[in-house]
């Protein structure tokens, strides 16, 4: 049996991180647990340790999606329960704080990621940063189903932007509306789309520099959607923008560039590890939103070009389909759980 720990807060209105996705995929194949729906971390942390505690004489491994900051000592506590009682463990690096972490706390860092099964990077980016500090890490990246998202190609490109995320100052949502109020001086039918939910209240400040700009008009607001609603709420879009001021490998980005949107986004933490400058989109410094509108401006002005990285990125994403990313997580697996008999359906 798996235990499989994470943040599981969709049902409490935030955006599902990828344990919901990559939970149910593992569970096809193997028996697997996986916690923690509750929404305060101290509750969601003994959620964990109960659940550990109550299972632990079945568990095989024990996986854990690994954050760098507070939730950090979700990591630590698993495994160190996962030592006393010779469970393996896998730690799966999730958080794009992890570089200041590993400088701020290396014995702690040591003693959880010297003593794991294995190290489970989904980003380039994270990777090298754990191999220069002398840690095995191997890149298993985030998954989309590719299918599942339709390219649409966008040979004519319009002033349409369409932004994905919670609103959180980290991805800084204000960046969004400064561009689209510069771009609004060149192309006055410019629109903004934005999906996601308050994370930290950073809608309030938003909405207000909204009516400073003088741009509600060219606003439109969704709150979360589900996977289904947004990605088809996405064909009326052209151009998908990112605006964060730190991040690790976004699956909102993988999924724009599956659909065949030209990305924008600024060039931070391991953003460039998943987009290539210039080839498969464009990368800008954060938190410039002249330089950001004018990157926009350039793709509105060659078509071409943004088309032409739009078919790149879509041709590097299908790397990510799950049929071919699954098999990693079987070599990790298969030695330590064995798989869940086939099920055969009788006519």
């Amino acid at each position: 049996m798996i235990l499989y720990a994470g943040n599981i807060l969709s049902s409490h209105g935030y955006t599902p991180t990828f344990i919901e996705s990559l939970a149910p995929k593992l569970s096809e194949q193997y028996s697997l647990t996986a916690v923690s729906d509750k929404l305060s971390q101290p509750h969601r942390l003994m959620d964990m340790v109960r659940t550990f505690n109550r299972h632990k004489k079945e568990l095989k491994l024990v996986l854990i999606d690994s954050y760098s900051m507070r939730a950090f000592w979700f990591t630590y506590v698993l495994a160190r329960l996962s030592r006393r009682n010779n469970i393996p463990y896998v730690p799966i690096l999730r958080g794009g704080g992890y570089p200041e972490r590993l400088k701020s706390s290396p014995s702690l860092c040591r003693d959880i990621f010297g003593n794991a099964y294995r190290n489970i990077s989904p980003s380039l980016y994270l990777k090298k940063h754990f191999t220069d500090e002398g840690y095995d890490v191997e890149y298993i990246p985030n998954f989309i189903p590719v299918n599942d998202y339709p390219f649409r190609e966008r040979r004519s490109v319009k002033p349409k932007l369409f932004w994905v995320r919670s609103f959180h100052e980290i991805y800084n949502p204000e960046l969004a509306a400064d561009a689209l109020a510069l771009l609004k001086k060149s192309y006055p039918d410019a629109e903004l789309c934005m999906v996601g939910p308050d994370k930290d209240g950073s809608l309030a400040p938003f909405m207000k520099k909204v009516d400073h700009l003088g741009i509600g008009g060219s606003v439109k607001i969704t709150g979360r959607l589900s996977k289904k609603e947004w990605t088809e709420l996405s064909q009326d879009y052209d151009i998908f923008i990112n605006t964060t001021n730190f991040d690790n490998h976004p699956v909102s980005v993988i999924e724009a560039m599956a659909l065949g949107m030209p990305v924008v986004s600024t060039n931070v933490g391991g953003i460039p590890y998943l987009v290539d400058d210039k080839a498969d989109g464009t990368l800008v410094e954060p938190g410039n939103a002249r330089v950001f509108t004018d990157a926009v401006i350039s793709l509105l002005e060659d078509p071409d070009r943004a088309f032409a990285m739009s078919v790149n990125a879509r041709k590097k994403v299908e790397e990510f389909d799950w049929d071919k990313v699954r098999l990693k997580w079987f070599d990790l697996i298969d030695p330590l759980v064995g798989r869940k008999a086939p099920q055969h359906v009788i006519p």
